[in-house]
């Protein structure tokens, strides 16, 4: 069967060899490749004593046993720097407090803020305080100036805009600014208007919103984040037989936000049941709650609002709950030792083979060849063809052809220009 496939591949790549465009210099390089063969030996099975594992720590006799058989037979419970264990306990969303709503603008603007304007008089001028004045006595008589907005006086100083910007943000929070450009040759003028785009124009029908000159308005610098809350919602991510980086890519996804928007203090095991926090940038508890109804194998919950997000290392350690199963010894008191010493003095976390990759290359020859300043032999064992790989002709063919005749491959960027990179080809190979 397996000559069967290597024919039907070898006259499947000469049919592409005869229509293909690719420059006819590639050609040698793929045949002398299929006069080997497709389908090599394959590799030997790595084991422990390949990467210097030889002796146990204990001098207590081993026994067998099956890890893992079934997912479930493996459990993880992040501990926190607190050394509290991680559990899913709720999967509500804590209900919304009287202060966690948005504040009515209106109910912002029933002050006349002097003591916020003459401040602003100090940082900006006479003429600009007046202008701000105005407008908010304008907004205050209930006039609708949801497209109105006044523009400060120009400035070429970009640290004292950024102070206007921030006094704002921080005194004036139901206003929000921008910056355009002045009437002057490279001036440039803060612009102020009413923060009443909540979705910051973002909406899946809405249009960047416009002044009445039709100049566009920057949002960047609006923030309808309630203040009072962190800007990060923590959560306990519960999944079974998944890795953290699919499961948060599906949340992700539900969500409509992008995975780096999601921090973690460590990855855990795909084929176990775990539980570990996550926090989100901006999120509502009550919308992640929401996902639970149509998540499968994974379950969010114990939801709180923090100022910082989670980063990697951010944890005490991972508690395990493992079964054997099959498990076999010379006599049952082997077995009973070795729970009473795993009880008594603890436990090394295992350093196994799974540290070293499962390709017919493992990692740790290529990291070798890294620390070694060896740049050439890394990339060689990345692209080399692998103990049975069937690579299409385009692959194969560059592959081959960058270790045969590396000059010629530079000069294919004019050929590629938008596949290679003349300089870091360069850089790789010295």
């Amino acid at each position: 069967m397996l000559k069967t496939l290597c024919s039907k591949l070898r006259r499947h790549h000469h049919l592409l060899l005869r229509k293909t465009l690719l420059p006819n210099i590639l050609k040698p390089y793929y045949y002398r490749y299929l006069e080997n063969t497709l389908l090599p030996d394959t590799m030997k099975t790595m084991d422990e004593s390949d990467v210097g594992i030889s002796c146990y720590i204990s001098n207590l006799p081993g026994f067998r046993g099956i890890l893992k058989q079934r997912y479930s037979d493996f459990i993880v419970n992040e501990v926190d720097l607190d050394e509290n264990v991680v559990h899913l306990n709720s999967l509500e969303a804590p209900k919304e407090c009287s202060e966690n709503k948005d504040v009515n603008i209106s109910d912002q603007l029933n002050r006349s803020y002097v003591t916020e304007i003459e401040s602003f008089r100090s940082l900006a001028g006479n003429s600009d305080a007046d202008k701000l004045k105005a407008f908010i006595d304008e907004l205050n008589s209930g006039a609708d100036v949801s497209d109105e907005s006044i523009v400060l006086s120009p400035s070429s100083d970009k640290s004292h805009r950024t102070e206007i910007h921030n006094f704002f943000k921080e005194r004036l929070k139901f206003l929000v600014t921008d910056t355009i450009d002045g009437v002057e040759d490279q001036s440039k003028c803060v612009r102020v208007r009413l923060n009443n785009d909540r979705n910051n124009g973002r909406g899946r029908y809405s249009r960047k919103r416009k002044d009445r000159n039709d100049k566009r308005y920057d949002s960047r610098g609006s923030d309808s984040w309630p203040g009072h809350l962190g800007k990060f919602l923590r959560f306990h991510l519960f999944k079974e037989n998944k890795d953290t980086q699919e499961a948060l890519n599906v949340i992700a996804k539900m969500l409509g936000v992008q995975l780096r928007s999601f921090g973690f203090a460590g990855t855990k095991d795909k084929r176990a049941v775990s539980t570990q926090r996550v926090t989100v940038f901006k999120q509502q508890a009550s919308k992640l709650a929401a996902l639970n109804k149509r998540l499968i194998g994974i379950k969010v919950g114990d939801f709180c609002h923090v100022k910082e997000g989670l980063l990697l290392g951010q944890l005490y350690g991972n508690r395990f709950t493992i079964t054997l199963r099959g498990v076999s010894a010379e006599s049952e008191d082997i077995i009973k030792a070795s729970a009473v010493a795993l009880g008594k003095h603890g436990f090394i976390n295992y350093f196994g083979l799974q540290r070293f990759g499962s390709s017919s290359v493992p990692t740790h020859l290529i990291g070798a060849a890294l620390l070694r300043g060896e740049w050439k032999a890394a990339v060689s064992l990345i692209l080399d063809p692998r103990e049975g790989d069937i690579l299409c002709y385009f692959t194969l063919s560059i592959i081959l052809l960058f270790f045969s005749t590396l000059s010629q491959l530079l000069n294919m960027k004019v050929l590629f220009p938008n596949i290679f990179n003349k300089n870091i080809l360069y850089y790789v190979c010295l």
